[in-house]
């Protein structure tokens, strides 16, 4: 199959990589770019593992092919931080517990940070609704949650 030359830019970073249009943009961030944060769990787009943000937008990366994100904004979740300071939600996975393999960790970062940048505000009940989205094995959601509403309210606090 032919290989499509483009350029990606993720993270505010440039990489320029040759992919088979067939790829995906999870397996070209990992492969390509050596941005391993993204992790692949079903690659059917059900576990949410591979979450990122694209335009501003979560998006499945396992669902999404490389050729597609050719001139979009990408993040993963090596984006989050700024330098050596945490993004509020990774701090707050770890004060509150709300990981335990880490595995579905990413995923859960990715998906709460595009959603708490749409509607800081949100509210428990539709929080709950929207992390039930994304599968994780190990801590029932209880402490993911707490997380995640105590890094929107440091978020509120800080602005």
């Amino acid at each position: 199959m032919t290989r499509q030359n483009m350029t990606l830019e993720v993270n505010g970073r440039r990489y320029d990589v040759s992919v088979e249009p067939r790829k995906t943009l999870a397996d070209t961030l990992r492969d390509d770019c050596g941005l391993t944060g993204t992790h692949l769990g079903c690659e059917h787009g059900v576990c949410g593992a591979c979450t990122i943000i694209v335009d501003g937008e979560t998006v499945r990366s396992c669902l999404m092919f490389a050729v597609q994100a050719e001139g979009r904004a990408i993040r993963t979740v090596e984006g989050l931080a700024r330098g050596n300071e945490l993004h509020p939600l990774q701090s707050a996975f770890m004060q509150h517990h709300a990981l335990q393999c880490g595995y579905c960790t990413p995923g859960f970062l990715m998906l709460t940070a595009g959603v708490l940048e749409q509607n800081p505000d949100i509210g428990e009940e539709e929080l709950v609704d929207i992390l039930s989205s994304n599968l994780c094995r190990c801590t029932g959601y209880e402490n993911i949650l707490k997380a995640v509403l105590a890094a929107a309210a440091d978020m509120r606090a800080a602005k």
